[in-house]
């Protein structure tokens, strides 16, 4: 849900999915503005007669491209259970900062997937309601019945447009107005990734907000309230 500490209404809840392992959607009007800069850089590279600099040639972008390569290695032994983390692969504040530093990159990589995911369904009510929210997200990713990828559970059921996370496809922009919560989000995604958070869930699959009551929730087990969520389980 969007919190109604935003200009947006609030919204929904992770709800039961008919059980699958999915394709994470795609983000096209992020592509097709990716292709449309692309383009561009081309053309004025070729009116200007010179080569076109790579993403890597600066150090911030080079920062990035690292950070998001070990945010993609961590995501994978998270989902896989792994808990022996070497030092050197742990994400650092400033390279979770790298990767998006401000809220306005495509929702592509785990880690911006996880922040994204904790703001916009819990940007009012703390850390702790961040963390519940990113908790459901990494369970989902290690059940067999959901997608096995971050930005894939989170994803869910865009491609139908019945959205398991109802922000992700509710047509209005997803980028950030709120830095210093959006900040708070990113850090407990770059902890979640670490294998740093603690499962405040008791590993919940699902979770809707107090106001609501889903015809589903009485088939689950509730396992926590944080915040203004109540969480589930099977």
């Amino acid at each position: 849900m969007r919190p109604s500490t935003s200009a947006h209404p609030v919204r929904a809840h992770a709800t039961p999915p008919a059980p699958r392992r999915g394709i994470a959607g795609i983000d096209r009007h992020a592509t097709l503005r990716g292709l449309r800069h692309l383009l561009l850089v081309a053309g004025l590279t070729l009116a200007a007669g010179c080569s076109a600099p790579q993403a890597s040639d600066t150090p911030a972008a080079a920062n990035a491209v690292s950070a998001a390569a070990k945010a993609e290695r961590l995501e994978s032994l998270l989902v896989r259970g792994q808990d022996d983390i070497p030092d050197e692969l742990l994400l650092t504040k400033a390279g979770a900062r790298a990767i998006d530093p401000n809220g306005q990159r495509p929702v592509d990589d785990p880690l911006t997937c996880l922040a994204r995911a904790a703001y916009w369904e819990a940007k009012g009510e703390g850390r702790s309601g961040m963390q519940g929210i990113v908790n459901v997200v990494i369970n989902r990713a290690a059940d067999p019945r959901f997608p096995d990828s971050l930005c894939g559970v989170v994803k869910q059921g865009g491609e139908s447009g019945s959205c398991q996370f109802s922000w992700w496809c509710d047509g209005r922009s997803d980028r950030i107005r709120e830095p210093e919560a959006y900040a708070e989000a990113r850090d407990v995604a770059r902890q979640a990734l670490n294998h740093q958070l603690e499962d405040v869930t008791d590993g919940a699959l699902y979770f809707h907000a107090r106001y609501a009551t889903p015809y589903w929730a009485k088939r689950f087990v509730r396992t926590a309230r944080i915040g203004q969520h109540l969480f589930y389980r099977n």
